[in-house]
């Protein structure tokens, strides 16, 4: 073993700077150590697992072989980003990542220079990315070098393609690096996987091509037009040579790969190759989820973010779950397979979330009736409003903070037509260590606007399983569920499936002092805080609104009438959510209460425990308490 391998070389380094004075030859050994580091501290402290280990290679060799900060690397899907954070001086802050006050889950312009764009949404990193090289054409900074890592599915989703298109007509020299592991969470889905596979460019006709082309400028040959006449012939040429076509080339994107991106090595020769080229340009590289630990290769779904684990075994280190209630979302999963089984035109939908949202469960029964649409949510909106216009009833489960970049196709393709989608949203309010991108924080507010819309959240299991049943019945139109990340309260979670009546709501305690109504799991704090005042001598009465739209106007005049003081609970945002509708609905009545509002406030809320954030945004039991004893 000689000198440099005999020491921990990671240890040395504190910026990409420090890595830049390294000879190539030691960056094996600064993967290695490196890959290590990641294993050991994500067994201890959970985070994105198996994405990461991917891209161990590409990260060193980006960081190498590029300026950083100055030039600009944009992550697309920023779960792929730990070896990033480690290697831009956050090593020693690592063990605090996803913690409360800790770094944060994703890329951070707000975290570090080295983060160039907030990146918890996939797809973003090509639009993004071409902006930031088109302003540096513009302000004449030659010297800066863009790149877009795209990858881990998230080539499926259409802003991707939006931006390949306005790159091949922009005046930008960006490198597009589309990392092809064949996985998005789950495995990656569509023709576009199919064609990644079988797409191969030879490193002989690259070497040809780059020739020729640096020949041809000498000769003056390249100015204006003749680049892209070039590129065009030499796309025929290749066509003509590999009997396949090139999307990407078809686009004026010079394409390069696909290339090992587990040889660190190759990847430095390669990128070192291409980035000073002009124009547009693509370095397909092939990778492995959860590359270097075996459990992790072998099912890499389990391990996208697999919690706790022996780091020499693999062992997953899971608590038990006998006698604790299920995840809502399991509910979700069992329950879709009981209705499917007794409703034909029942199918489900997902955007590449078929395990985090429990679709699986109905896939492994009817594999026919699923679809995993990718990455590709406004597609998976309008999809489902293609199969609702001709008689099918999809369930079409989304994330909550994803269902964001679907509004319009939720508006224009379902809602107008008043079609039977039923949208199935996982993951509302907080939800914890992965931060401000993923909180469902808006659905309630930015959904209450639009028209045809049914609105509801589930006190508790039993509820989420009669809201589902209900939503199937004939002529609902479209119909929302939203229900939280994480466990419920109900140990025996199933019940009968019976109809709960369109906007009706409920009383769960009556009291004479004060009127707390709230929506959704987060009323179980609400109970336990009526419970708490009790003590004090305070008369509380709770509603459980259930709907959100059509809101329960029969409730809301009993409260209103008998009431001078109203606290309004919600997991969302408090601008125009349930404690909206409320007061809107007192001025419109000439009631005047006094109504407090309790919810997320008007900001972005950063990553913690759920309690944690409960405690931050007021609306844990405490703050309710509190709240009921003011004056």
């Amino acid at each position: 073993m000689d000198k440099d391998s005999a020491k921990n070389i990671l240890n040395t380094i504190q910026s990409p700077a420090d890595l830049r004075k390294l000879k190539l030859s030691q960056l094996p050994q600064v993967c290695d150590e490196l890959r290590q580091f990641l294993i050991n501290e994500l067994s201890q402290n959970p985070g994105h697992f198996g994405s990461t280990l991917g891209v161990v290679e590409l990260t060193v060799a980006m960081h190498y072989v590029f300026n950083t900060p100055n030039d600009r690397l944009v992550w697309d899907v920023g779960h792929q980003a730990y070896a990033h954070k480690i290697l831009t001086g956050r090593r020693d802050q690592f063990h605090t990542n996803r913690k409360f006050k800790g770094i944060k889950p994703f890329p951070s312009p707000e975290e570090s220079e080295y983060d160039t764009f907030t990146c918890g949404h996939a797809s973003n990193s090509i639009s993004a990315a071409l902006g930031m090289a088109v302003a540096a054409k513009k302000q004449g900074d030659s010297r800066r070098r863009v790149v877009a890592i795209i990858g881990d599915g998230a080539m499926s989703g259409g802003l991707a393609f939006e931006g390949l298109n306005n790159v091949s007509e922009s005046d930008n020299d960006m490198l597009i690096v589309l990392n092809d592991n064949k996985m998005s969470i789950d495995r990656s889905v569509g023709g576009l996987k199919k064609y990644l596979l079988n797409l191969t460019t030879t490193r002989s006709y690259n070497k040809w091509r780059y020739r020729m082309g640096r020949v041809l400028g000498k000769l003056g040959l390249m100015k204006e037009g003749g680049r892209e006449r070039f590129i065009r012939f030499n796309n025929s040429v290749k066509s003509l040579l590999t009997k396949q076509q090139n999307i990407f080339e078809g686009m004026n994107i010079r394409y390069f790969g696909p290339v090992d991106g587990h040889d660190v090595v190759e990847l430095v020769r390669a990128l070192r190759t291409i980035k000073d080229m002009r124009g547009p340009k693509m370095l397909h590289i092939h990778t492995i989820k959860g590359k270097g630990f075996a459990p992790a290769e072998e099912v890499p779904t389990d391990w996208h973010a697999p919690g706790l684990f022996d780091a020499e075994t693999g062992e997953r280190l899971e608590t038990s779950e006998e006698g604790k209630p299920p995840r809502f979302q399991d509910v979700f999963g069992h329950t879709v397979l009981e209705l499917a089984q007794q409703n034909k035109k029942i199918v489900g939908v997902t955007p590449a979330m078929p395990s985090g949202c429990s679709l699986n469960i109905m896939m492994e029964k009817m594999p026919c009736r699923c679809f995993d649409v990718g990455i590709a949510e406004g597609h998976a909106v309008t999809f489902s409003g293609g199969m609702a216009k001709d008689g099918l009833i999809p369930f079409c489960n989304i994330y909550s903070s994803f269902l964001q970049r679907a509004y319009d196709n939720i508006i224009h393709d379902v809602a107008i037509s008043k079609l039977n989608v039923v949208f199935c949203i996982d993951r509302g309010g907080l939800v914890g260590e992965d931060g401000a991108t993923h909180h469902g924080a808006f659905d309630l507010a930015f959904l209450r606007t639009i028209p045809n819309l049914t609105i509801a959240a589930p006190y508790d299991e039993h509820e989420l399983r009669k809201l589902m049943y209900t939503a199937q019945l004939p002529d609902r139109g479209p119909f929302a569920i939203r229900y939280p990340r994480g466990r419920g309260k109900l140990v025996d979670w199933r019940c009968p499936l019976e109809e709960l009546p369109i906007g009706r709501g409920r009383k769960l305690s009556d009291g004479n002092d004060i009127a707390i109504l709230s929506i959704g799991s987060i009323g179980n704090l609400a109970a336990e805080a009526v419970e708490r005042v009790k003590k004090e001598g305070i008369s509380v009465a709770h509603y459980d609104m259930r709907y959100l739209k059509p809101i329960d106007e029969d409730i809301l005049h009993e409260v209103g009438r008998n009431y001078k003081r109203i606290i309004t609970l919600e997991n969302g945002t408090i601008v125009g959510g349930l404690g909206s509708a409320v007061l809107e609905f007192m001025a419109d009545n000439g009631y005047h209460p006094t109504v407090t509002r309790m919810g997320l406030p008007d900001a972005f809320i950063e990553h913690g425990s759920v309690p944690e954030l409960c405690r931050l945004c007021g609306i844990d039991v405490e703050s309710i308490v509190k709240e009921i004893l003011k004056d």
